[in-house]
């Protein structure tokens, strides 16, 4: 995902409202957030769908090195030969 540019990606409710149809185009074009305020406050994200897919699947990456971390912290984890050698007898069949 794209950095938020504050001066283009910030906006109020009532512009979002008038103008759903051109931030959505930003949004898509850009493949930016935009943050969407109500009295001077952040209320919402919109973003691509791409963008959030992409977001997804490494925040689930994440959740599974952490997992691993902690598997191998406790003792659970195997060596490098065994794993190998694990993988490979299930990619022989």
């Amino acid at each position: 995902m794209r950095r938020l540019k504050v001066n283009e990606d910030i906006r109020p409710m009532s512009e979002f409202r008038s103008g759903v149809a051109s931030f959505l185009k930003q949004v898509h074009d850009t493949k930016r957030p935009l943050v969407i305020t109500q009295h001077g406050k952040g209320v919402a994200v919109l973003l691509d769908v791409g963008e959030y897919e992409a977001m997804q699947e490494k925040f689930e990456l994440f959740e599974d090195l952490e997992t691993s971390i902690a598997q191998i912290a406790a003792g659970k984890g195997i060596s490098h030969e065994n794993a190998k050698e694990s993988v490979l007898k299930r990619t022989r069949k």
